[in-house]
């Protein structure tokens, strides 16, 4: 199963236990994300799609880090006109993990209670 969601401007196909980064999200590490722009749902031959998103649907992430992505260096020149420019720049990014991908009105899995054994007495 997989899903295209739609964050920062961007689109990513996503898997279950994925991870990517991200544009900047807001959230400290260990929180949870849900993204609820979700464009497009895959799950073996059933494939749903939005117009433009499905409503409904999202997809539940962890944030795992921030960081800032490796200098670009921005270089303008003029030949002839003694004319140069020099920038940097670093963009900033969230890394996730995908947990969950939810379709429209599932409801997310709880985890399964242990049955504890009571000892013979």
């Amino acid at each position: 199963m997989y899903a295209v969601i739609k964050t920062g401007g961007k689109q990513y196909k996503v898997e279950a236990g994925a991870t990517l980064k991200v544009e900047k999200l807001v959230g400290d590490v260990g929180s949870k994300v849900i993204i609820d722009k979700v464009l497009m749902i895959a799950d073996g031959d059933n494939t749903t799609i939005g117009a433009p998103l499905i409503a409904g649907a999202t997809v539940n992430a962890t944030v795992v880090s921030h960081g800032r992505a490796d200098k670009v260096m921005i270089f303008k020149f003029r030949r002839r006109k003694h004319y140069r420019k020099t920038q940097g720049h670093r963009q900033s990014f969230t890394e996730i993990q995908i947990g969950e991908i939810l379709a429209a009105g599932q409801a997310a899995a709880k985890p399964a209670k242990a049955k504890v054994a009571k000892a013979a007495e």
